[in-house]
């Protein structure tokens, strides 16, 4: 009996997932699991989540594992560009590794010499955000709902109003200990957008 003739779409290899580019730039690099974890600030468990498909990093976590694996951010994960000097509420792009758990809206531009960056954040309830130490500074203002903030081992929950303001060298994660999403301004000096390099790139 004659099969049914399968169709290219059929037969053709799905796109590589984010932890198929990462595991094989890792192999390409001839770094282990650990060593990727020791200079991204994470932990090995994490970083074989992320290759295995069971976690999806936050942008700063994916920055951190970029730099370490010396490409870009922007060959894992595209993200909106900047939104000029202004953005307005409801035009912004809604995006994410994973935006079932965790979403973002950009709200900072871009311009030669800027240090801040800064999204909006919905976490959804129950969601837990990786430890991570990295370079610069950082600030979350609780907009709605709630959030546990664990620094160095001690948890700080901030209600609506809420703010904490924290160098990023220290081992930082969130949870929303909520049954509702959560709505964060996140503010941070790490270059999370790939903006300084992309410019780089394009000046040479």
């Amino acid at each position: 009996m004659l099969k049914p003739r399968q169709t290219s779409a059929e037969t053709a290899d799905p796109a590589p997932s984010l932890g198929d580019k990462i595991r094989a730039r890792r192999k390409e690099m001839g770094l282990t699991l650990q060593s990727v974890a020791d200079q991204a600030g994470l932990t090995a468990g994490f970083i074989s989540q992320i290759e295995r498909g069971l976690a999806a990093p936050s942008l700063s976590s994916l920055t951190s594992v970029s730099r370490v694996l010396d490409i870009d951010a922007s060959a894992f994960f595209t993200q909106p560009p900047s939104p000029g000097t202004i953005s307005r509420q409801g035009t912004r792009p809604v995006y994410g590794l994973d935006p079932a758990h965790m979403s973002y809206e950009r709200i900072s531009s871009f311009f030669p010499g800027n240090v801040l960056r800064a999204v909006i954040i919905h976490e959804a309830p129950g969601h837990r955000s990786e430890p991570i130490s990295h370079e610069g500074e950082e600030l979350f203002f609780i907009l709605q709902g709630a959030l546990t903030v664990e620094l160095e081992g001690t948890r700080h929950v901030l209600n609506g109003g809420d703010s904490i303001h924290f160098a990023s060298t220290r081992v930082h994660s969130t949870w929303n200990h909520t049954t509702g999403t959560t709505t964060i301004l996140h503010t941070c000096t790490m270059d999370v957008f790939g903006d300084s390099q992309r410019n780089k790139d394009q000046d040479n």
